[in-house]
């Protein structure tokens, strides 16, 4: 039991945003650490099999049942007019915990062929953790939980370009009204929205049946910030999420297919400054009572310009030189390191067979996500089945040996001619 609780604290520390700028002074020379942390994390996690098994890509790949969580827009370019698909991802099994998970239900329909619309809800649950006061008494077993709703409506510009935008409810409750440091806790709410573009455009190729190019833009979770605490003005930023994808995809015959696809990630949110400290490690606060930042910005500000600002606003504290700290080129420096590249691949026989290859890689010092995944699908009739497996660089990550599972239904293809005529071509 002693255990359970320790872990289950450690995962929710590991998922919550209880990260402070001002540690981040004592690293300067060390080991150089200042990781980006926000509200409710799980937004990010990539819940379908597919994705996952291409290195988490996804902005600019072939459109599928799951694009809500990776471009939305992809949704107008499906050829199947109605689909469903439900996700589950045991998570952090590599800690122990097995009663952390996170479901995922995405479905869409489109209206024409020059529009869709598209829901999902996701659901993170924390398991069953119990809480103690300050002396160490047991207040009871509690079961976090966080979910999101949202609704897509997709259209296309032209032929080639869409367009999708999308509102999305937040809930976060993780404490359950307990009081933490004398405050009563409270859940987080919070509304946000995302905006997101796709280019497609199909030509031939010397060699190849068909040959597809598409990029991708998102921008995630535009939203307000979120608060756990009642009475306080502390309010954090959800992650905010700029992604940008590339996909080719090579028919080499009316079996065979293989797509190559990379995406990028930066975090619109604010980095964490760097504080001042006198002679003793204490910090230094100026008259008015704030603490003075020796390197960075304040990241105490609006939404709006936390966005703005989250493209130059790194301390630089990554430098292997602390004489360079807050250096025009150790600030550029640190903004290289907080974009997140994965590339992935998938080999296609027949549509029917699924191969998935990926690699995500993120700096050691804003994180160190470093993983090679695997999946797998089979795609058959009103089915459609995906596995994925991920190994981590570092084999004591939390991350290690994480699956994820999807089932998905075309349900516009449940009628027995259309089931006829798919075994007759298989």
């Amino acid at each position: 039991m002693i255990k359970k609780i320790f872990l289950s604290l450690i995962a929710v520390v590991l998922l919550m945003n209880v990260s402070y700028g001002q540690g981040n002074s004592n690293l300067i020379g060390q080991n150089r650490l200042n990781t980006i942390t926000t509200a409710v994390p799980f937004l990010l996690i990539a819940p379908d099999s597919r994705a996952a098994g291409m290195g988490d890509v996804g902005c600019a790949t072939s459109a599928d049942i799951n694009s809500q969580h990776h471009n939305p827009s992809k949704y107008v370019f499906n050829t199947s007019p109605f689909g469903i698909s439900v996700s589950y991802v045991p998570w952090l099994r590599k800690l122990g915990i097995g009663d952390i998970n996170l479901l995922y239900l995405s479905t869409y329909y489109k209206i024409t062929d020059m529009d869709a619309v598209a829901f999902s809800l996701r659901y993170f649950s924390l398991g069953s953790i119990t809480f103690t006061n300050d002396e160490g008494f047991i207040q009871g077993d509690y079961h976090p939980s966080e979910f999101s709703m949202d609704f897509t409506y997709s259209r296309k510009l032209i032929d080639e370009l869409s367009i999708a935008i999308t509102p999305r409810f937040i809930y976060s409750n993780l404490t359950q009204g307990q009081y933490v440091g004398g405050v009563e806790s409270e859940a987080g709410l919070a509304g946000a929205a995302d905006i997101s573009l796709l280019y497609q455009q199909d030509f031939r190729t010397r060699g190849m049946l068909n040959s597809t190019l598409r990029a991708g833009l998102n921008i995630s979770n535009i939203g307000n910030k979120m608060s756990y605490s009642k009475g306080t003005l502390k309010r954090d930023f959800i992650p905010t999420n700029l992604k940008l994808g590339l996909s080719y995809t090579m028919e080499f015959n009316q079996y065979n297919k293989l797509m190559i696809a990379a995406d990028i990630n930066k975090l619109l949110v604010p980095t964490p400054p760097i504080y001042e400290k006198d002679s003793l490690g204490n910090f230094v606060y100026d008259a008015a009572g704030n603490k003075v930042i020796a390197a960075g910005k304040d990241n105490n500000v609006s939404v709006v310009t936390g966005i703005f600002r989250s493209f130059a606003d790194a301390p630089g504290v990554t430098t292997k030189n602390a004489d360079k700290v807050g250096s025009k080129g150790a600030v550029f420096l640190e903004e290289l390191q907080e974009i997140n590249v994965g590339v992935g691949m998938e080999y296609s026989y027949r549509d029917l067979l699924f191969v998935r290859l990926g690699y995500f890689y993120e700096s050691p010092y804003k994180g160190n996500r470093q993983f090679l995944t695997l999946g797998a699908g089979l795609k058959y009739s009103i089915f459609e089945v995906d596995v994925s497996y991920m190994f981590t660089i570092d084999q004591h990550h939390p991350l290690e040996n994480t699956l994820r599972f999807s089932l998905g239904f075309d349900v516009a293809s449940f009628n027995k001619k259309d089931i006829k005529e798919s075994m007759r071509l298989k």
